[in-house]
């Protein structure tokens, strides 16, 4: 074994905490950071060893060590909202040139880090571990620069001088495609874009100052691609060997741009010519960019007015779960931080917690559904009433194309459990008796919801009870025992519901063979009261699997409520189950109000369904319980939260572009088997707010709960 493998081994691998935190930071460390790294490896040890830091002993279990204080006092966009671009564009409208940096100002990309996007490099290369070998060729070529010229500003053809020769790649066809993955990935800042707009109109000189490895042209057809148009002037790090970090970049921006104000002066040939000219070297130049050292500092120290813009990834950091695959984790975290944190909105919690919360779940059951549908030839997808309302919008951004195989359809619990209680009376009774007994509930009462009402008089007359008797648990045995004995009566009172909820599905199923039910969960039994219905009841013989969010978990009273038919297959969850992330399905606890916060990103703004019945026309009609509409409006926004984070997402599977260099045409790239969402990283974002350390988070969205529960 070498000296450094051994070394490495006692300083790494023979502590599993010192590994796991080392790789942690190392993941996200490139460069001269990596000494950083060291230090930081170091300084572990120490720990372990000098201190006896035990806990270093064992690697940290999730879900219990990612915890964060999530931002409590307003939304969390309030944080990063900026006056309106056109009062911005007009302080900047002062200066006589405006100088704009690149990548995170004026363009961004769906990635917490830009160095992300070499994981779909790799990908098309189909090589392995690319984005840390790119990495580590870009930082090697800029010693080479340093070592050569004193300074490390090298192109991206050189870079790829390097990566042709250590890996074997193609340089020009690897190359290329880097250039239009950025192309694919890469959308117009919307703040800026107003800012740039306005400064058009105010006919401002608009020039670009970025420290890249990609040149003026590169940048140029970039710039363009995201809607920005024609720069005045393009500076370049690599094409001049100085730049922002040093501060040498400015010096020759400032002595271009007055030679160009001097030439500029020269054609107008006015009477203010010779002035203009004298007074050319002092120009007003503006510069806004994201880095706070060379965007700002470096700015002012040379002669640049600084307008900084923050880093929309900086300031979302903090709220961001870093636990997640690395993929979905960045391209997570990018999408999200640039919608919330681009300064252009400040918007509601309702919406943020549909977007932040909610939009990577749906858009991951979506695809998890559309999965499920293809592999199995699935006929006809069935969103049931209520929670399937926004995931059925949501697929149908997703998946127009199957609008024709996808139905929204009227179900509840209640409905169900009243047409199949001939086969499930143990859950009848369960839900309409038991689960009411000594919550001050009337006999009259009880016999409503059961829409008995013409018993009820029996009842009393039978059992000495009378209408204002409360339930309890000394009395349900008595009632249950009188249904019991009368129970043809008691499902004739249904068989209305039957008749008129057959005409209802018999047009959606008309030959189907095979139906999926989706739902939110968590027992299932929503699609496996349908199922019993459709095929027993009403014959039609069209197979109907439950696809839900979630199962029941071990802190249900019933956990193995729906075990047979997840083993079967006639259940399949998304986000856990006994048998798929058993971590989630041991920590998810309803009693810690964990279902009511799903719950609440699936709810609709129509009131549940009672059931269905029939017209004297011989037609059917559903009838719902009223929903509140200022309960509707909250809802809805948070259906628009999620929605709009669909949106985004299909923009990275699917971008609808215009190629820069001919005449406007659509282009689509499908990437979506690198942009597939898994259910443990869909569960990631809600269990950073479970696990919110000052609770204040949470404690907003249980009054959040308290308000919009229809």
């Amino acid at each position: 074994m070498r000296g450094t493998e051994r070394l490495y081994g006692a300083l790494v691998n023979r502590v599993p905490g010192i590994r796991e935190h080392y790789q942690k930071k190392r993941a996200h460390a490139a460069g001269i950071r990596r000494g950083g790294v060291w230090l930081y490896l170091l300084g572990l040890n120490v720990s372990y060893y000098v201190f006896h830091n035990r806990k270093l002993e064992q690697m940290e279990h999730f879900p219990y060590y990612e915890k964060k204080t999530l931002y409590s006092e307003g939304s969390e966009s309030s944080l990063s909202y900026r006056e309106p671009p056109e009062l911005f564009a007009e302080r900047l409208a002062e200066h006589d040139v405006v100088s704009f940096d690149v990548f995170d100002t004026l363009i961004l990309r769906p990635f917490s880090e830009p160095a992300d996007l070499f994981f779909f490099s790799g990908e098309e290369l189909r090589y392995p571990d690319w984005k840390r070998i790119r990495q580590e060729m870009e930082q090697e070529a800029r010693e080479k620069k340093y070592k050569a010229e004193g300074h490390r500003e090298v192109t991206i053809s050189e870079i790829y001088d390097l990566l042709e020769r250590e890996t074997g790649v193609e340089k020009s066809s690897a190359m290329a495609m880097e250039a239009e993955l950025e192309k694919r990935f890469c959308f117009a800042n919307p703040y800026m874009k107003l800012v740039t707009d306005r400064l058009r109109e105010r006919n401002r000189r608009l020039i670009i100052t970025s420290d890249m490895y990609l040149d003026a042209g590169q940048i140029r057809e970039l710039l363009q691609c995201c809607g920005y148009g024609e720069f005045d002037a393009y500076y370049v790090s690599c094409e001049y060997g100085r730049s922002k970090s040093k501060g040498d970049l400015y010096d020759l921006v400032r002595i271009e741009e007055a030679q160009t104000e001097c030439k500029i002066a020269e054609m107008r040939n006015t009477e203010a010519q010779g002035n203009k000219k004298e007074e050319a070297h002092v120009i007003r130049i503006a510069h806004v960019g994201d880095n706070e050292i060379s965007d700002v500092r470096h700015a002012k120290e040379h002669g640049v007015t600084p307008f900084y813009y923050r880093n929309v990834n900086a300031a979302g950091a903090l709220c961001r779960p870093e636990d997640m695959s690395s993929i979905t984790g960045s391209l997570y975290r990018g999408t999200v931080n640039a919608h919330i944190h681009n300064g252009l909105n400040c918007f509601s919690r309702e919406y943020e917690y549909g977007f932040i919360y909610g939009g990577l779940f749906v858009t991951g059951y979506c695809q998890f559904i559309h999965q499920y549908v293809k592999s199995h030839k699935i006929d006809k997808i069935l969103f049931l009433a209520r929670d399937g309302d926004v995931l059925s919008k949501a697929y149908h951004i997703l998946y127009p194309e199957e609008d024709k195989n996808r139905e929204y359809v009227y179900w509840s619990r209640l409905a169900g459990t009243k047409m199949a209680a001939g086969k499930f009376k143990y859950d009848y009774f369960r839900r309409f008796l038991f689960h009411k007994v000594n919550q001050g509930y009337k006999m009259e009462q009880i016999l409503n919801s059961m829409e008995l009402a013409d018993m009820l008089e029996d009842l009393c007359e039978q059992t000495g009870l009378t209408k204002e008797t409360v339930l309890t648990d000394r009395n349900v045995g008595t009632v249950k025992t009188f249904l019991m004995e009368r129970w043809a009566e008691v499902s004739a009172h249904y068989q209305e519901q039957l008749d008129a909820g057959r005409l209802y599905y018999a047009p959606i199923l008309d030959g189907c063979r095979h139906a999926a039910a989706v739902d939110i969960g968590w027992a299932g039994s929503g699609a496996i009261t349908l199922d019993y219905i459709v095929n027993e009841v009403w014959q039609m013989d069209c197979g109907i699997t439950g696809i839900i969010a979630g199962t029941n978990t071990c802190h249900n009273a019933e956990p193995d409520y729906s075990e047979t038919f997840l083993q079967s297959g006639k259940l399949v969850s998304y986000l856990y189950s006994q048998r798929e992330n058993r971590d989630l399905w041991k920590f998810h606890d309803p009693g810690k109000d964990h279902n009511l916060f799903w719950e609440m990103l699936l709810d609709a703004p129509s009131g549940s369904l009672k059931g269905f019945y029939l017209r004297e026309d011989g037609g059917w009609e559903c009838r719902f319980k009223d929903a509140d509409e200022a309960k509707k409006d909250k809802i809805e926004e948070i259906q628009r939260g999620i929605l709009r984070f669909v949106e985004c997402w299909r923009f990275i599977q699917k971008k609808e572009s215009v190629q820069c260099d001919s005449e406007k045409q659509n282009f689509y790239t499908e990437i979506r088997d690198l942009c597939g969402i898994s259910g443990r990283d869909a569960y990631q974002s809600m269990l950073l707010m479970m696990g919110d350390k000052n609770m204040g988070f949470r404690k907003g969205l249980q009054a959040l709960a308290d308000e919009i529960t229809i």
